[in-house]
């Protein structure tokens, strides 16, 4: 596919599947690199000689990585174009996974885990670039659909492989398996990832230039109140995959393989919104489904309100909620996405990269605000959960205000 196929299709509005593929492949790095070591986490906290919910930290760590990463992406590839870019963090992304395989200590894996993620980012950062490069807002959001299935495969397979993985060898091995996708992915760039931001539209800034235009760009209420919508409904997500694994394996007793088989359920609901969104996005318009997805996740975050602080212990309950929490995300990612980058054209770079360090902060500050919690596992990350849902809901109705005036 050259560069200037991929130029193309901005008038005629059609992408291949192997295009959305490859950056399916790349996006789904993060998912992978968060999703998989999950079931481990017992066994590392054992090797370590800490707690499940402790080494549960090094899950924020990646968030951090990720917070950063974006925003040094976001403004190089504005500067030097999409692919170069992928090159630098798909380096950096295998590095940090051998390292993580070989960590001795907690404090070791997050700072590997914090590496992992400064590579690892740079593949949804030029994913959402390059389909801003080419598409307008309606078919950018079902391109974002699109590739938000295919991303859905990752936490459904992922957290299977890792328990298989740690069923027959240590769990070094899934960072080593990490390893080898990332070189895969790397391949795949070289061969297959076309530029999609052509010489001539490239910004060529200093630091400071970046700074202010990162502020314009936040400043832009088109695209502040959607990203943040993001941010929180993102949020949900974030305390899901923080809380999982101590929720479901230490409060509720699942073993490994049936905490990843939860786990993947809820995944393919993702897959499922997303499918739905994709299908109907381009003739109902982004900002209804952003709508519908918010209340949907908010309805499943009052469920799991419901069951954890009257202490019902309701299994069935709670999972029926995380599969509304987890499988909306099919329609507020791609939509408050396609929404924020709507305006942004030659800054889709830096607005992408924006976008993502916010969410991922949101992704951190979650992790911390479970901490600071004194309640039940079940309680603490409904409690988070309930507070980024209404707010998130409320920057929904801004947008809904703004579009009736």
């Amino acid at each position: 596919m050259t560069t200037s196929k991929v130029q193309s299709q901005s008038s005629s509005t059609q992408y291949s599947w192997q295009w959305i593929t490859l950056l399916g492949l790349l996006t789904a790095l993060g998912p992978l690199s968060i999703d998989m070591y999950l079931p481990a986490l017992p066994e590392m906290a054992a090797q370590f000689n800490t707690t499940t919910s402790s080494i549960s930290s090094s899950v924020p760590a990646y968030f951090l990585g990720l917070a950063i990463g974006q925003l040094i992406y976001g403004s190089l590839s504005d500067r030097i174009g999409r692919k170069k870019p992928l090159y630098i963090g798909l380096v950096i992304y295998i590095l940090g996974s051998m390292i993580c395989a070989m960590t001795a200590n907690e404090w070791m894996l997050y700072l590997a885990r914090v590496l992992q993620a400064l590579g690892g980012c740079v593949g949804v950062v030029m994913a959402r670039a390059a389909i801003r490069d080419c598409f307008d807002m309606n078919t950018s959001a079902q391109a974002l659909a699109h590739m938000a299935m295919i991303l859905g495969i990752a936490p459904i397979i992922a957290p299977m492989v890792g328990s298989v993985l740690i069923s027959f060898f240590s769990w070094q091995s899934i960072f080593i398996l990490l390893s080898l996708i990332g070189i895969i992915a790397l391949f795949c760039v070289h061969f297959f990832f076309k530029e999609t931001l052509p010489v001539e539209r490239r910004l060529h800034l200093n630091l400071s230039q970046i700074i202010i235009m990162y502020g314009s760009i936040f400043t832009d209420s088109s695209f502040r109140t959607p990203m943040l919508a993001m941010s929180f409904f993102s949020g949900l997500m974030f305390c899901y995959i923080t809380s999982a694994s101590a929720l479901f394996m230490e409060s509720f007793g699942f073993s490994q393989k049936q905490f990843a088989l939860v786990f993947g359920l809820n995944a393919l609901g993702l897959m499922l919104f997303s499918f739905i969104n994709s299908k109907v996005v381009r003739k109902v318009g982004p900002l209804p489904l952003l709508q519908l997805g918010g209340t949907i996740q908010l309805v499943g975050v009052i469920l799991l309100s419901y069951v954890a602080f009257l202490k019902l212990e309701n299994l069935h309950i709670v999972m029926f909620g995380l599969f509304l929490v987890v499988a909306a995300i099919g329609l507020t990612g791609p939509n408050a996405t396609a929404l924020a980058l709507s305006k942004q054209q030659q800054r889709a770079g830096m607005a992408s990269a924006l976008i993502g360090s916010i969410q991922f902060a949101f992704g951190l500050l979650a992790g911390i605000i479970l901490h600071l919690f004194d309640g039940s596992q079940l309680q603490d990350m409904a409690s988070a959960m309930l507070v980024y849902a209404l707010i998130g809901m409320s920057c929904v109705y801004v947008l809904r205000f703004r579009h009736r005036t």
